[in-house]
């Protein structure tokens, strides 16, 4: 195998062999392709893209690459969600135990922030103790105590999507429907998931900025689920503003704790539910009950406990990571919330330090935005747009200058 030949080939338009796109994910996994020459097959690939066979064969060989999780017979039916990446997105916090509550594993298996898109382990992390590291033995264990694990890739479950998830990140190569297509499923599939639920975002704050964009992603997701035996439905969102009212790690969690204590925004419980619905055997109606009766947020309790996490951090958030510097963006005169740019808001936390700029930075859970107000409300001047948590006043300053919430 010739790697050069083969970056030439996708950078001109040929499609690779299914045989060539497995031999150059073994290779990579094993070491003997550098970053620099995946870099440079990703970005002939965001460019000039890859066909609906070579995204299958880059699916299946990313999830062949190691582990396949396999789960006894006659256990409850598994499932998963996935979202394509959104500014405040913490669904995944809420949706995983209100599943569990149902008589359903969860097996979720998530990633860390991906270019200006939060992570769901990242987030978790947050939480004093919570161990993310967790092998199919002590999965399955968890699945039958309590129905539900959330943790990250272990060293043999899809390496060659570990690698070049965090590749992607660092070299502008995250909005490439092919990568995004193979990424996912290979994951999802490689869970041995029965039903899976796709949350295709779309708008300045998602990888697909259109509409039309996500539609076509979705497809393409759907398509790779069915023809692997996988129940996959999707749902298309907006992400022009935020979900919910916090952009943050530690900020994202207590509002999802505030939602499985029934207190949630209405568009984060929406969303939710919305997703439920459609993994769930039970009525719209019984899910949300469960996030107002305590059913789901007990749940969430024994799946911090479970993997090491301390529950007494959610009893006083003022230990909760204190960001050294919080304060108000106020709205310059009186009006209403005509516009807001989600994209750049997750810009701003990235700078913040709630996200990386490459891939051994580490994360400030304690920065990023709180009380983000919404598209259409009314607001007096000098009242705040949001509350800005920094780890310094020159990056409070920072952030306010590159946000972007119009007020007429």
């Amino acid at each position: 195998m010739h790697v050069p030949t083969l970056i030439e080939k996708t950078r001109d338009g040929q499609p690779l062999e299914p045989s060539e796109i497995s031999a150059l994910i073994a290779a990579y996994v094993a070491g003997e392709v550098p970053d620099y020459q995946m870099s440079a097959w990703a970005m002939a690939v965001f460019f000039r893209g890859l066909t609906d066979d070579e995204t299958a064969a880059l699916t299946a060989a990313m999830r062949d690459s190691g582990r396949v999780f396999r789960w006894p017979e006659g256990t409850p039916p598994k499932v998963d969600k996935h979202s394509t990446g959104g500014i405040g997105d913490k669904v995944s916090l809420v949706l995983a135990p209100l599943l569990a509550c149902d008589n359903l594993w969860v097996p979720m298996v998530s990633g860390r922030g991906l270019g200006i898109t939060g992570g769901t382990l990242d987030k978790l992390e947050s939480i004093p103790g919570f161990n993310v590291h967790l092998d199919e033995s002590a999965g399955l264990r968890q699945l039958e105590k309590i129905g539900v694990f959330m943790a990250g890739q272990t060293g043999d479950f899809c390496p060659a999507d570990k690698r070049l998830y965090a590749l992607r990140d660092v070299t502008a190569t995250v909005p490439s429907r092919a990568l995004i297509i193979a990424s996912i499923m290979s994951k999802k599939l490689a869970e041995s998931v029965d039903r899976l639920v796709l949350d295709v975002k779309f708008g300045s704050g998602a990888f697909m900025k259109t509409r039309k964009e996500a539609e076509l992603l979705a497809a393409g997701l759907t398509a790779a689920g069915e023809s692997n035996g996988v129940r996959t439905t999707f749902l298309l969102s907006p992400m022009e503003e935020p979900l919910g009212h916090t952009v943050g790690n530690a900020l994202e969690v207590r509002e999802a704790v505030e939602t499985l204590q029934g207190n949630g925004p209405e568009d984060l419980v929406s969303l939710t539910l919305d997703l439920a619905a459609i993994l769930s055997d039970s009525p719209r109606q019984i899910l949300a009950e469960r996030l107002q009766n305590g059913s789901a947020w007990e749940k969430f309790l024994a799946l911090v406990e479970a993997q090491g996490g301390d529950t007494r951090a959610f009893e006083d958030w003022t230990t909760f990571h204190p960001a050294p510097v919080i304060r108000p963006f106020p709205a310059p005169h009186d009006g209403r919330i005509v516009s807001m740019d989600a994209g750049r808001i997750g810009r701003a936390a990235v700078q913040l330090g709630a996200g990386r700029h490459k891939t051994d930075d580490s994360i400030n859970p304690a920065v990023g935005f709180s009380g983000i107000r919404k598209v259409g409300e009314r607001i007096s001047k000098g009242e705040p747009l949001l509350w800005v948590h920094a780890a310094s006043e020159a990056d409070a300053d920072a952030a306010a200058q590159a946000i972007s919430l119009v007020v007429r």
